[in-house]
């Protein structure tokens, strides 16, 4: 998995719940590809065409709060989201980012003062949060190896697989 991301940042407030990020209407599929295709259409219809792939989405307070569905971080990788940056997560939302591979970072000041369409870029390994718009940079803990091990094989499932292939081979 690539541990630097560089992106146009897509700011939300506070308070993002996973109806927005998703709205429930999709959640007939769990193709991260479907979702990504609505993906923030609760907050503009027309989302989906303006993200880029390797775009950030960066939130205030509780993003991801609501519902406990698995959709609303794969929708965000669906749509091509490189990660997300907010000043606090819903506890369900950041476990399930973590166990679908989506890399989250936590930092309320970084979240504060990227502004819209400014380019950043993070670096999950170092834990590093640059705006290159302004020059501003962050430093924030980064990932502890065991999850970076398993954002680097795309997520729980993944890391269960190949955890489960090396004991079976090691027999």
């Amino acid at each position: 998995m690539n541990k630097t991301f560089r992106g146009k940042a897509w700011v939300f407030g506070n308070d993002v719940d996973t109806d927005v990020i998703i709205p429930a209407r999709y959640l007939v599929t769990d193709d991260p590809v479907e979702l990504g295709k609505h993906c923030m259409e609760g907050h503009d219809p027309q989302f989906p065409e303006k993200f880029h792939q390797g775009d950030i989405i960066v939130a205030g307070e509780n993003f991801g709060c609501g519902s406990s569905r698995e959709h609303a971080p794969l929708a965000l990788l669906g749509i091509g989201c490189s990660c997300v940056i907010a000043s606090s997560y819903a506890r369900i939302f950041f476990r399930n980012a973590i166990n679908v591979g989506l890399p989250i970072l936590e930092c309320p000041e970084a979240a504060k003062a990227i502004n819209q369409g400014d380019e950043v870029e993070v670096n999950l390994a170092e834990g590093v949060i640059k705006n290159l718009s302004t020059g501003q940079s962050w430093n924030v803990p980064p990932l502890p190896d065991f999850l970076q091990d398993l954002m680097d094989k795309g997520g729980l499932v993944n890391w269960v697989r190949e955890r489960l292939k090396e004991e079976e081979g090691a027999k």
